[in-house]
């Protein structure tokens, strides 16, 4: 279950739920964005991958590629089971608590990490992972149930936000820590995350449970008493009983239309579920495959085999790209929409993948010096072009293909089938990662006598751009714009169009119909003049 927010006159409280969100949002990020450094670092190599010291150091000792893939994406596997627990343990602990206990999770997860052998590491990245997932789904669910109406999106934008300073602080530690000469090099990256899980579950000890889930299981004086703290001490208690009043209403509305499962989403119905479910899971699937998690997780190695001196500094900036540009993109999406901006970023996204190939095919690789025997850089200039055009489609990317997916699925399913729905596109989102996670090394790693590749190496950059193609086909085919509707206008959109054009005209007619619109010999109430109740009571969920 998925609330609105609330109606809070507390900017305060506010604030603390958008500063919480953030830290849940940075232990997501910076767990995915720790691993590209840290296998590159002699000293992990020594203890996980049977390296010798010297070798490792003058880089001629590699993880087979096996056990590379295996590490790197075995993360998005537990987080993928994670996300489809969420549903479940939100509803049973309640997403208070839920988050506290996944806080304990992942620090059992980051404990196994620490110690040196292979085996114990890929179990701690696998427990580690689940944790994320739930993180993932809870954290979102908890500040739409508790959020302030006017803040709500401006807090979801910066759960997004805190992923990619997440991503960022991981390459800064990576950076900072690569040269110590012990096993502290990769340890102090990794312990590191036992402070976020603190500061979050601090935090969620202090911030007051979900109202709607306390009144969902009959808590009603403990529901009071978080309805108070969370529509600040000026509200009145009518006010307070009013938001009461109205979950109860929202919550009745849902017992009514019987229990719903995981099987509705792929049921033939009016209320076209089956299809909502597909481009919420499709638009995520297509956010992994547009390639953006090759940089994050093989940046580090990408960049150190195409000859950059200092990889770590060019992953660096991808990550400071990678924060600033989600910035704009969220203040911008409630006024350009979130059909055209997928549009323009997926193909935006498609021209620069396609330009880094090309350049980095021809003019960007490696070249053995006829007189000294080394391997140099072929063209230098062309080596700054690929990493112009790489920062410009992460640009692209993490201003749209970031935050807007999320948005467009926190969108498109009915009350009744929120949470279910959120649960579902997280999983997708995750699947998708750990299969691009672990196919990556194979398609992009050099051949050895023990473990066949693909060997693309930079040409890799084609296969994302024509992933990138994909993403605008299905946007174009599939995605409604959204913007300017609310929540039961959106359900309205789905159930009683039949496609792209239909969508369009549908929404033009929502809009102009002011505080009505007929379909079907029945009158919904969508302006502002329709009260809460009238939207609970009349809106039509059967499905």
């Amino acid at each position: 279950m998925t609330g609105d927010g609330i109606e809070s006159k507390s900017s305060a409280m506010g604030i603390l739920l958008a500063c919480f969100a953030a830290f849940g949002g940075l232990l997501f990020g910076y767990d995915t964005g720790t691993i590209s450094g840290i296998k590159e670092m002699p000293h992990w190599l020594v203890s996980f991958a049977g390296c010798d010291l010297a070798a490792a150091q003058a880089g001629t000792c590699t993880m087979p590629t096996s056990q590379e893939s295996l590490v790197v994406s075995i993360l998005s596997a537990g987080t993928f089971f994670g996300a489809l627990a969420s549903s479940p343990m939100g509803d049973y602990l309640g997403r208070r608590m839920g988050l506290i206990a996944t806080c304990g999770v992942f620090c059992v997860g980051v404990a196994l990490q620490c110690i040196p052998k292979y085996v114990v590491f890929v179990i701690g990245r696998l427990v580690a992972g689940f944790a994320v997932g739930l993180v993932s789904a809870l954290v979102p669910l908890y500040q739409s149930e508790c959020a302030p109406k006017k803040l709500r999106g401006a807090i979801v934008g910066c759960y997004q936000w805190a992923i990619t300073i997440g991503l960022l602080i991981a390459a800064i530690v990576n950076n900072f820590t690569k040269h110590i000469d012990s096993n502290a090099s990769w340890l102090i990256v990794i312990a590191i995350q036992f402070g976020w899980a603190a500061i979050l579950a601090g935090g969620m000890f202090i911030l007051p449970e979900s109202p709607r889930y306390l009144i969902s299981k009959g808590r009603l004086d403990r529901a009071n008493g978080a309805m108070r703290r969370l529509v600040g001490p000026t509200a009145s208690e009518e006010e307070v009983q009013n938001e009461i009043a109205i979950i109860q209403a929202a919550l009745e509305a849902e017992r009514k239309l019987g229990n719903t499962g995981y099987a509705d989403f792929v049921r033939k119905s009016p209320s076209k579920i089956r299809l909502r479910t597909l481009i919420a899971t499709s638009i995520q699937a297509l956010q992994q495959l547009s390639g953006i998690n090759f940089i994050f997780y093989y940046g580090t190695t990408f960049f150190k085999r195409s000859g950059f001196q200092n990889p770590f500094i060019i992953t660096i900036i991808t990550n400071v790209v990678n924060v600033g540009m989600t910035v704009p993109g969220i203040l911008v999406v409630d006024k350009f929409g979130r059909r055209k901006m997928l549009l323009v970023g997926a193909a935006a996204m498609a021209v620069c993948q396609f330009l880094v190939a090309v350049v980095g095919t021809t003019r960007g690789g490696l070249v053995v010096d006829a007189i000294t025997g080394n391997q140099v850089i072929q063209d230098p200039a062309a080596q700054k072009v690929l990493i112009s055009f790489v920062c410009l489609y992460i640009a692209a990317f993490a201003a749209i293909w970031g935050p807007i997916p999320w948005i467009v699925c926190g969108e498109t399913f009915p009350l009744s089938l929120r949470a279910k729905g959120m649960s579902l596109s997280a999983a997708s989102n995750w699947i998708w990662n750990f299969a691009i996670g672990y196919s990556t090394p194979y398609l992009v790693d050099p051949s050895t006598p023990e473990h066949k590749t693909a060997n693309l190496g930079v040409k890799v950059f084609f296969i994302w751009g024509a992933a990138c193609i994909g993403c605008f086909v299905f946007t174009f085919l599939f995605v409604p714009e959204t913007k300017g509707l609310s929540l039961e206008q959106v359900d309205i959109l789905y159930r009683e169009s039949t496609g792209t054009r239909s969508r369009l005209a549908l929404r033009q007619k929502i809009i102009d119909s002011g505080t009505s619109y007929e379909a079907d010999g029945t009158t919904y109430e969508l302006g502002a003049k329709a009260s809460k109740q009238q939207d609970i009571e009349e809106q039509d969920y059967k499905y």
